[in-house]
């Protein structure tokens, strides 16, 4: 449901790009990011308090951040992002491009930049597992307004996007939700309350740009909780601390 609501808002987007071109305020912008933040906040909240043991969230996030850093995960994301900006500005820079050509990179740019970033995973996973869709609803209003700035200077390729949208984001809630079948629900509540946690980050750092987290190395955390339950239901120890 997530991932359809997602391809929506891209379409719904890109044909007001199409219509308004550039219109759009910037305040009404920047009102609307500040609103989708402070929701992905709460719901990052809500998410976090389902855990049974604070510290499996504790040793999740510390581990999957160490793990993320020496990976450098979010280090690839922004290359990825700085990549893409240059080509974008590179292409529409050039006025004798041709209208094929434009809508080849509006496909290609808006492809990319809508499936990097850790909301896309986090959500996914999310709808997969316990089918809450609403942090990809928080990214499908997010990715509405971009395709709609998109298109308003690159044209209805932006649009097709939702395709690459469809396949990359319905085949990781697909995984998920197979993986639903290896995780019982301590881990999946562990899993979630971890993911709560990255969520408040994102809206932190990228949303409300409080402040700077590399939410993008602390992706790995969501494998290790479930793997730190495993390890203690399989020594015996108990997964609640006792009062």
């Amino acid at each position: 449901m997530g991932t359809l609501i997602n391809v929506i808002t891209i379409l719904v987007g890109t044909g007001l790009g199409v219509f308004l071109g550039d219109r759009l305020k910037a305040n009404l912008q920047e009102t609307v990011l500040a609103g989708l933040g402070l929701i992905t906040l709460v719901i990052g909240i809500q998410m976090a308090l389902t855990t049974t043991n604070i510290l499996i969230v504790l040793g999740s996030v510390l581990l999957g951040g160490m793990l993320g850093e020496w990976l450098g995960i979010e280090a690839a994301l922004e290359r990825a992002g700085e990549w893409l900006q240059q080509r974008f500005q590179a292409d529409t820079e050039r006025e004798d491009e041709a209208t094929e050509n434009g809508f080849v990179k509006g496909f290609v740019v808006a492809s990319l930049l809508f499936a990097v970033g850790p909301l896309a995973i986090l959500g996914s996973i999310q709808d997969g597992l316990t089918g809450d869709f609403r942090l990809l609803a928080i990214k499908a209003t997010l990715d509405g307004f971009a395709s709609l700035a998109f298109a308003s200077s690159l044209g209805i390729g932006v649009g097709f996007s939702a395709l690459t949208i469809l396949i990359y984001q319905g085949g990781i809630t697909l995984l998920a939700a197979q993986a639903d079948a290896l995780l019982n629900q301590a881990m999946i509540n562990e899993m979630t309350a971890t993911g709560g946690v990255l969520i408040i980050s994102l809206a932190i750092s990228s949303l409300l740009e409080i402040k700077t987290i590399r939410v993008g190395n602390l992706l790995p955390a969501l494998l290790v909780a479930p793997l730190i339950v495993w390890l203690l239901t399989l020594f015996g120890l108990p997964l609640v601390p006792p009062i």
